[in-house]
């Protein structure tokens, strides 16, 4: 069982704190993370209390439905991939094949020359003679160029976490909104939903549609000032005892220079409702745009520094190469990528899972 957040770690300075017994919390029904607000057992100290038995960690078994459908959705990318090692022999020419393959995967320059130095080196290390066995070690190769990508969100060092969401349009943005908040609920959070993106058309109207399903609060006013919604929310979640205010900003191009000044400006003012906000800014990007999506998270952590990434769409795209690319160029987290959109179709990253369905 995977849980993609964590709750804060107890005080350095509280050796082992002794908790009252915790009332049973059931799991979540999509069964893939864990309640981080649930309190851990411990040991009671009062004698005839009946003492309370450790929970066991859930072992880490292979993610078996969300790795068919990753693999599913890397398809496009990982065949033009792996039919470089359909030959016989290991030489210049499988090198060359496999660099093309890599790049029109949307790798980026910098990730492949990166990845073929690292596959020569770990196949004279090897000693590898089967172009198989050159795939094997490829796997290892974008797992470890991966890793550094893969972080936990966290969820519960502040009261409330404000998350920052951001994206052009198009990239899945407010769905992912509505997905993240249904596992916060289902896990036991309070949310509050920011409705601050008051450029586009019915957003105000598509949130609240989440906000009903999820059964969660949310703040919007009809033509509303952005930056005002954002400091009202916060300040709501502040008061109401919230674990999480997520708040939706406008969808824009880096282009769009007053749009992307306004987003600065909701980070400024969140800032002043809760000086230690936001907690988190995420982007979110659609996997089909390749580089193009590169240069986006380059500019938007320019501007509003990112503190991680949503990849969307990944199913279908034969460009799933620009994770690499990202990891390469500007190594911000991954909390989630998504192939599909169904409500299970948003999981955690994890470098190895991706590098293995890559190559399939």
């Amino acid at each position: 069982m995977f849980s993609f957040f964590k709750k804060k770690p107890p005080s350095p300075e509280i050796a082992a704190p002794v908790v009252a017994p915790a009332p049973a919390v059931e799991a979540p029904a999509s069964g893939w993370l864990r309640n981080p607000f649930a309190a851990k057992p411990a040991a009671i100290e009062t004698p005839e209390a009946p003492e309370v038995p450790q929970v066991p960690q859930a072992p880490e078994a292979p993610r078996a439905g969300w790795m068919d459908k990753l693999k599913t959705g890397l398809r496009k990318t990982g065949s033009s991939i792996a039919t470089v090692f359909t030959g016989t022999q290991i030489d210049d020419a499988l090198y060359e094949e496999l660099e093309d393959a890599l790049l029109m995967a949307d790798t980026g320059v910098k990730a492949t020359q990166f990845l073929l130095a690292d596959l020569k080196q770990r196949v004279k290390a090897a000693k590898a003679t089967e172009p198989q066995a050159v795939k094997a070690l490829l796997v290892e190769s974008i797992t470890a160029l991966l890793t550094p990508l893969e972080k936990a969100l966290v969820i519960g060092q502040y009261t409330p976490t404000v998350i920052m969401v951001t994206g052009v349009n198009g990239a899945g943005k407010t769905t992912s909104i509505g997905k993240l908040t249904r596992h916060l609920s289902a896990s036991g959070a309070s949310v509050l939903l920011a409705a601050a993106d008051t450029f586009r058309a019915a957003a105000r109207e598509q949130l609240g549609v989440w906000a009903d399903r999820n059964t969660v609060e949310i703040v919007s006013q009809e033509g509303g000032d952005p930056a005002s919604v954002a400091f009202d929310s916060v300040s709501a979640g502040k008061a109401r005892g919230k674990d999480v205010v997520l708040v939706d900003t406008a969808g824009r191009l880096p282009t769009q220079l007053h749009l992307m000044e306004e987003l600065k400006k909701i980070r400024r003012v969140v800032n002043k409702a809760d000086a230690s906000a936001p907690h988190e800014v995420l982007l979110v990007i659609d996997g089909n745009t390749g580089q193009n999506a590169v240069s986006q998270v380059k500019i938007f952590d320019d501007a509003i520094q990112l503190t991680g990434l949503i990849v969307t769409k990944l199913d279908g795209t034969a460009k799933g190469g620009v994770l690499a690319a990202i990891a390469q160029e500007r190594p911000i987290p991954v909390y989630f990528i998504g192939v599909g959109e169904q409500l299970e179709d948003l999981e955690t990253f994890n470098a190895r899972e991706f590098a293995q369905a890559l190559l399939a």
